[in-house]
Formats: C-alpha cells, sequence, structure tokens
C-alpha cells in the first residue's frame, strides 16, 4: 500500500499576494501559464521604460550585450555556455527553428511518442510534408510503474531511418517525468535528439548539459515564472552554425548568437526580465520552491485518486511527477459530451480553472501545483467532479 501523503507547508501568504490572481479563482493550470510575480512584472516595466527613453541606443547599439547578460544567468542556472543559447518566444518556436533548419531527405523520419504537444506534432508533420520525410509516433502506454519504463517503447522505435527524435522532458497531455538523459548514450549515432523541455525548467533540476542533447527548447513563462514570451533554445556548438531562426534577418550566416539575438524588431523586455524572475525564486529557495510543488502535486494526485476512485497513470509515490499531474476521470462524466464543456462548466459554476484533456479515448484531469496553490483548491476541484458524475 502506498503511504498516505501529507501536502507541504505553504508559503506565506506574503509571498502568495506576490501574485495577482483573483482570489475568487482556485487556478490550477500554472502548467499552461499562470501569473507573473508583482516583482517580475515591475522588473519588465522598468525594462519597457528604459527602452522607450532611449529606443537607438538601447535596441539598435546595446541589445546584444544585455541580451549576453540574460544568457549568463540561464547557463548559470540551467547549464552549458551561454554562446549555446539562443532567446524564442516559447518553446514551440524553439521546435520549429530546429526542424525548419535541419537538412531532411525523402525517408528520413521524425519520430515522437504519443504524449506529444500537439502543436510539435503540427510542427513536425508540416516540415515532413515539405521533405518527403515521416513522422511516426510511438504508443507509450500508462499506466507506467516507473520513469525508466517510459524510454522503453522508444527505444525500441528507433531505427536506421530515424532523423531525430522529438521527446518532451515533462509531457503536457499527461504530466510525466521521461528520464531523458537516458537517451542519448542509446541512441544509434545517426539520430539527434531534440527534447521539448516546455515544462522542465523550475519543476526540476535542470542541467542541459547533463541530458546530452543536440537540441533543447524550453519555456521560462512556465515554472521560472517569467514574462509570457521568454523562452530558450539551447544548440551544441557542433550544431550551432546549422540551426537558424524562424524568422530570418540581418544577421543570417554570421552567427547562431547574433541570428537568435537579432529577428527584427521586438518588445525585448520579457527577455530582459529573466534575471528578476531567477532572482525571485531564489529569493524563496530554488530547492524549496521545487520540494514544495513537487509535494503538492503528488498528494493532489493520490487525493484525486482516492476521492475519485480511479487507477493511478503513474506511481502515487510520485517518482514520474514534477509539478503537475493528471488523473483520469470517470467515465461518467463524459454525460457533458466534451471536454471543452465540462471545463466550461467548472470555470463558469466554480471558478475552478482546470484543463480537461481528451488523450488517448480517455478523459483526463491535469492538476498543477504553483507555490500560491494551497490544499483547499483541490479538496474544491473533487468535490466538484464527484457532484457532476
Amino acid at each position: 500500500m502506498e503511504k498516505n501523503l501529507q501536502p507541504p507547508v505553504q508559503f506565506p501568504e506574503a509571498v502568495r499576494k506576490e501574485f495577482g490572481l483573483d482570489p475568487n479563482l482556485v487556478f490550477l493550470n500554472h502548467g499552461s501559464f499562470g501569473s507573473v510575480p508583482r516583482c517580475v512584472r515591475a522588473a519588465q516595466d522598468t525594462w519597457r521604460d528604459r527602452l522607450e527613453a532611449d529606443p537607438i541606443e538601447m535596441i539598435g547599439r546595446r541589445i546584444e550585450s544585455m541580451l549576453a547578460e540574460v544568457k549568463g544567468h540561464l547557463a548559470k542556472a540551467f547549464g552549458g555556455l551561454p554562446a549555446e543559447y539562443g532567446l524564442v518566444t516559447n518553446a514551440t518556436e524553439g521546435v520549429n527553428a530546429v526542424l525548419r533548419s535541419l537538412r531532411l531527405n525523402p525517408g528520413d523520419e521524425l519520430l515522437c511518442t504519443d504524449h506529444v504537444y500537439f502543436a510539435v506534432k503540427q510542427a513536425m508533420r508540416s516540415r515532413a510534408g515539405e521533405c518527403g520525410a515521416t513522422v511516426r509516433e510511438v504508443p507509450v502506454e500508462i499506466p507506467t510503474q516507473s520513469p525508466d519504463a517510459l524510454l522503453r517503447p522508444i527505444l525500441a522505435a528507433v531505427n536506421a531511418h530515424t532523423k531525430l527524435l522529438v521527446i518532451d522532458h515533462v509531457t503536457s497531455p499527461t504530466a510525466l517525468h521521461f528520464p531523458v538523459g537516458q537517451l542519448r548514450s542509446q541512441l544509434p549515432a545517426g539520430t539527434l535528439l531534440l527534447v521539448d523541455g516546455a515544462h522542465a525548467p523550475g519543476s526540476i533540476q535542470l542541467d542541459v548539459s547533463a541530458v546530452h542533447a543536440e537540441f533543447y527548447a524550453a519555456n521560462l513563462h512556465k515554472w521560472i515564472m517569467a514574462p509570457k514570451g521568454s523562452a530558450f533554445l539551447r544548440v551544441q556548438a557542433d550544431y550551432a552554425n546549422q540551426i537558424h531562426p524562424c524568422v530570418i534577418s540581418h544577421h543570417f550566416g554570421s552567427s547562431f548568437q547574433r541570428e537568435f539575438d537579432w529577428q527584427g524588431t521586438r518588445d525585448f523586455s520579457a527577455w530582459l526580465a529573466v534575471p528578476a524572475a531567477l532572482a525571485f525564486l531564489h529569493e524563496l529557495g530554488f530547492e524549496r520552491v521545487l520540494q514544495h510543488n513537487h509535494a503538492l502535486a503528488c498528494w493532489a494526485h493520490q487525493l484525486l485518486v482516492h476521492g475519485l476512485d480511479v487507477s493511478p497513470a503513474s506511481p502515487l509515490d510520485g517518482c514520474c511527477l514534477t509539478s503537475m499531474a493528471t488523473v483520469q476521470l470517470p467515465d461518467t462524466l463524459r454525460r457533458f459530451g466534451t471536454v471543452e464543456a465540462l471545463q466550461a462548466d467548472l470555470y463558469a459554476t466554480e471558478r475552478i480553472e482546470v484543463p480537461i484533456i481528451d488523450w488517448g479515448g480517455r478523459w483526463w484531469v491535469r492538476v498543477s501545483a504553483a507555490i500560491y496553490n494551497l490544499p483547499e483548491h483541490y479538496e474544491r476541484l473533487l468535490i466538484a467532479l464527484k457532484a457532476r458524475r
């Protein structure tokens, strides 16, 4: 029998008030994007003011040096070298940059799992269609018994035609933590590895160098709590000259850094405010935040599985979870017709914001655990779901 988990000690009210969420809203979807801390928003506003005060000097002449400082913070936080980081607006853009840059030939295979983020799968389909390549989706069945078990069908599926393996570090629909650091050493030399780390920074201790992926795309607007529009693409140095941003501009062919630094005129304030978000996390205690969110997600997972009397998709000890958990819903809730209808009903009548997902022919609820969440939020969700069965 699994251990009866307890929720972690919550963060002080002063910390939770740092977020501008409506106090009447039960917000359980930080995994998509949540509220940005007030201090980070203030930092972004300060950057906007500086950019507007002297636009040509700040953007035309100094932007490369300012972004170099941001990338220095990223390398310190997540490993690798500053020169290996390109700034993008979201992980999907980073994935697209890799897909559109790689030379693909007819017969090449792009491989992913059935847990892949839908926008990424669409990008793979689009690029493969242009090049005569193919996309193959590997089923990774759940429930799973361990993190290692998640990799077995993937490794079994790789073949001589597999040009690129695209895999989530933490899956979006199922919230499972794939041990991607074990993959590179088991893949053929001709197979490149692209990790979609959209949910990883801030939900695990991430060292991109230890992942050993040629390409790693990740969001900073989720668990790092940076402004929306801040993300990175890390490319190993050997491949840097082959990868170009989705927007080709003046510096095409000059260097990876210069191409990604300048993709045209834009609001650079989201990227420039990333160090403020990292500072906020470190002030709270980065490890403390990780432990709190993981413990709360594991407790909520157990609460919902037992409360709804359903089987867990992964072990209840949380070995496959980070800061989110996905729980199968009873079939009786299908009376709502669509997942969108159930999600809308929870929001309209209970003021609960939580994603309801149709995956693998079943309905699921995915809950996120952020530093502003309380145990009572998940208890309210459980009561609302049980009332609708």
